[in-house]
């Protein structure tokens, strides 16, 4: 199995979570409250522990894959370990894009937003359930071509230590050829907010570029707010975890046929089969017209 250098990262974290908070505190940012940080990190913890069964689920995918490969990668040649990471990094683009526009994947992504603050705790709210539920598939092309299971593994987490210092309001806008290729503070605070502007905006990993690449590029320009459109108004991590799963059911419960089931699950969040709730583009449709 992979080098789980993500757990080794968890103590830093850890540690850079109470550096903020204190700084939170003496700046009187209001940037933590404790309730909502507690949350958000019973929800990294349970992160941790259902991972430990579902890498085996995802190491198992790869490996299958892998068998079936029509190339070989040499990790031993310094080119592969480049385009790993762009390989890797442009499949977390288009899962994360997904993630939002199908409602199947929404039902985990959807735990990572229900913070309605912005800061280091927030990025450790993870889903319990992603892996178990299919998030892995994006990757999946990547041991068909050839880069090894383990080297596929690896870059995902490191993506995911890159990505926890972006949670920050501590941090404004960097340097502009930064700004411009690498996922920032500022573009990944547009992504967490709930404003219909800012909805479904910077999917990026670590590099932007796929973002300004296909479309869903938008800077940070009035101070977002954070959270759902319909906020979970729970600290309870269960809660937070499975709640919309259990919206997804109840929702299919109530759809009226198997089709109405189907579109339930396949479109994005918001769709209804009776319009008594809107997708981010209808409701940009309505502002419109």
């Amino acid at each position: 199995m992979t080098p789980a250098i993500l757990y080794y990262a968890i103590p830093v974290f850890v540690i850079l979570v109470v550096a903020e908070w204190i700084y939170s505190y003496k700046e009187s940012k209001n940037l933590y409250e404790t309730k909502d940080a507690f949350s958000s990190m019973a929800l990294g913890i349970g992160n941790v522990i259902s991972g430990i069964g579902s890498k085996v689920l995802v190491f198992g995918s790869l490996t299958l894959v892998y068998k079936f490969r029509i190339n070989t990668l040499d990790t031993s040649q310094w080119w592969v370990w480049i385009l790993a990471f762009f390989a890797d990094d442009f499949s977390y683009y288009w899962f994360h894009r997904v993630s939002h526009h199908v409602r199947f994947f929404w039902a985990s992504h959807v735990v990572h937003h229900s913070s309605q603050h912005y800061n280091l705790a927030a990025a450790l709210r993870q889903t319990w359930t992603g892996n178990f539920t299919g998030s892995f598939i994006f990757w999946l092309w990547m041991p068909f071509v050839g880069f090894h299971p383990l080297l596929v593994m690896l870059m995902q987490q490191i993506s995911l230590i890159y990505q926890f210092w972006i949670h920050t309001e501590a941090i404004n806008k960097l340097p502009k050829p930064i700004e411009f290729i690498f996922n920032t503070p500022s573009h990944h605070r547009v992504h967490h907010s709930s404003d219909l502007k800012y909805l479904d905006k910077n999917h990026a990993g670590i590099l932007i570029i796929w973002d300004r690449m296909f479309g869903t590029f938008q800077p940070e320009e009035e101070k977002p707010v954070y959270g759902l459109t319909k906020n979970v108004n729970t600290f309870n991590p269960v809660k937070i975890a499975f709640h919309e799963w259990g919206n997804l059911s109840r929702d299919i419960a109530r759809g009226g046929s198997i089709m109405n089931a189907v579109k339930y699950f396949v479109n994005p969040p918001g769709w209804s089969h009776d319009g008594h709730s809107k997708t981010t583009k209808q409701l940009r449709e309505k502002i419109k017209s």
